[in-house]
């Protein structure tokens, strides 16, 4: 409960009925200027509120009792609501940036598999290859020491 909610009434104020229709004014007063300073200001508007609305709200709001505006007990529930939904929407962006990237992996795992099959085939005739040009070599070699062995021997005179 709010402070001034809890004092009495002075003696000062005088009768109950003559203060009657005082605290619904007020309470009205106060709504509006809730309202009004709850909406958004209009780009014309300089957002300075009058000097005379002031005096009047002065008057018109008696010492002992104002009104109670319970507006902060609301916005926690929106800005709990706004910051879920805020991760949800973040949290789904995230899934779809994962399910993105997990197919791109995928793809790129696929294309280097590939590659690699291609890789090793290619280097499996690169060394067939080399292997039957060592063949000719050596059988080069056999011909040439086969042809070069009658030169080498030392002939009887």
């Amino acid at each position: 409960m709010s402070e001034p909610a809890r004092q009495a009434p002075s003696p000062e104020s005088g009768s109950r009925a003559s203060v009657g229709p005082a605290p619904l004014r007020d309470w009205l007063t106060a709504m509006r200027n809730a309202a009004a300073e709850s909406r958004p200001s209009e780009p014309g508007d300089t957002g300075a509120v009058p000097a005379e609305s002031e005096a009047e709200q002065a008057e018109a709001r008696p010492s002992g009792w104002a009104p109670r505006l319970v507006t902060s007990a609301a916005k926690p529930v929106d800005t709990a609501d706004d910051d879920l939904a805020e991760i949800m929407a973040e949290n789904m962006m995230l899934k779809a940036k994962l399910r993105v990237e997990s197919e791109r992996r995928d793809e790129i795992q696929a294309i280097l598999a590939q590659e690699i099959r291609e890789l090793r085939a290619h280097i499996t005739e690169e060394v067939k290859k080399i292997e039957d040009l060592k063949a000719e070599r050596d059988l080069w070699r056999a011909r040439c020491e086969a042809l070069a062995a009658p030169l080498f021997q030392a002939h009887p005179r």
